[in-house]
């Protein structure tokens, strides 16, 4: 996957060059969609990575699902933005508009959620044979709680539609791509009984991949049947997401692209990124060089104030490329000179420790909230800081 700058972060250059880009100038235009529906398009564009959103903001057909199927706010986030980098292999931010997904309705990815049903199921249920529309694999009920759930877990968590518009001749607007993306459960969670203790089985990683690819095939069938989306191309993404104890997010294993044409998946393109916790066994084992940059920037920040063991980074990977390094700080001030000591002791530090390569984000945080945000870009000489009021 081509290399992209990641949306936290430039989110946070913004904040720290003073305040956000004013987008004074806009384009007023007609919607294609039968009503006159009148839309603006902002012409200034923070950044080429990013989409220029159609305003006022519509909602998705399937808005509010994403939390309560996503076990943290770390998949819940990473699932979007990841989504929108992918999108950008086949639709260009120069190019096409971002909206929410507005085919795909809110009953229908619930119903796409659920397990498939037997007969028997169907007719306690009260459902019609047309209405089986689960994803997920059927459990029976034979055998015991802990061998229908590990035999037939629930693979598909959750389901997002992205959809990018661009400018038709005669000033309206039209779909012209579309973005599926397909949130896979690492862990599946279950009871033995109603309200009973919470049991888990982890889902191997080869399993995850061939059970998200067989989901997609049928998902692509249904997309062309799906009014809207007939003929339009269509990206679809698998994500992985972590357990339910996770502090760093999921990622993306790989995505396929289907032509306005295609209705069936020809090949997919493998995502070859991962999320760290540093520290953590798993980076001792994995990227120990980068996290000896890590682990000695953490011991001369806790010089500072002794007792004191918080900081924790995120580091995200592109093969064996770090891209991505964000570095929480929580700590207890007691003034705001003693924040802004702080913060420069620990923007030198930042400075120091870490090769000249590798982009670092420090955000020092206090019960009262955010205190200080230290960007370090790739090769930069100074780092940009900003201190909150």
């Amino acid at each position: 996957m081509k290399k992209k700058i990641f949306l936290a972060a430039l989110t946070a250059s913004l904040l720290i060059g003073g305040c956000a880009p004013k987008l004074e100038k806009t384009e007023e235009i007609i919607k294609g969609d039968g009503k006159g529906e009148k839309a603006i398009i902002p012409n200034y564009q923070i950044s080429e990575d990013f989409y220029r959103t159609l305003t006022p903001f519509k909602p998705g057909k399937a808005r509010g699902m994403v939390v309560a199927n996503l076990n943290t706010r770390y998949d819940i986030v990473e699932f979007e933005t990841g989504l929108m980098r992918i999108a950008q292999e086949n639709f260009s931010p120069e190019s096409y508009l971002f909206q929410e997904g507005q085919m795909l309705e809110k009953d229908t990815v619930q119903a796409w959620l659920n397990r498939k049903y037997t007969d028997a199921q169907l007719k306690e249920k009260e459902m019609k044979p047309e209405e089986n529309l689960g994803l997920n694999p059927v459990d029976n009920g034979k055998g015991s709680a802990q061998e229908r759930n590990e035999k037939s877990p629930i693979y598909l968590a959750h389901i997002m539609e992205h959809n990018y518009l661009t400018k038709t001749k005669d000033n309206s607007l039209e779909l012209s791509g579309a973005v599926i993306g397909l949130a896979l459960n690492s862990v599946h969670y279950y009871t033995k009984e109603k309200y009973g203790a919470q049991y888990e089985h982890r889902i191997p990683d080869e399993v995850i991949e061939r059970e998200g690819k067989k989901i997609a095939e049928e998902v692509a069938k249904r997309v062309r049947t799906t009014k809207g989306l007939k003929d339009v191309p269509v990206t679809i993404a698998l994500f992985q997401q972590q357990a339910q104890n996770s502090v760093v997010p999921g990622n993306f294993i790989a995505y396929t692209h289907l032509d306005e044409d295609e209705d069936t998946i020809g090949k997919w393109q493998a995502v070859n990124e991962k999320y760290y916790l540093f520290p953590s066994p798993e980076a001792d084992k994995e990227r120990k060089d980068d996290l000896n940059y890590f682990l000695n920037f953490k011991q001369d920040v806790e010089k500072y104030f002794k007792n004191y063991n918080g900081v924790v980074g995120k580091a995200l990977y592109h093969g064996d490329e770090l891209v991505s390094l964000s570095i929480e700080i929580p700590i207890q001030f007691y003034g705001k000179a003693e924040a802004i000591g702080f913060t420069q002791f620990v923007t030198g530090l930042t400075m120091d420790h870490f090769p000249a390569y590798i982009p670092v984000e420090v955000k020092i945080t206090s019960t009262s909230g955010p205190e200080a945000l230290i960007v370090k870009k790739p090769n930069a000489d100074k780092p940009s800081v900003h201190i909150y009021e």
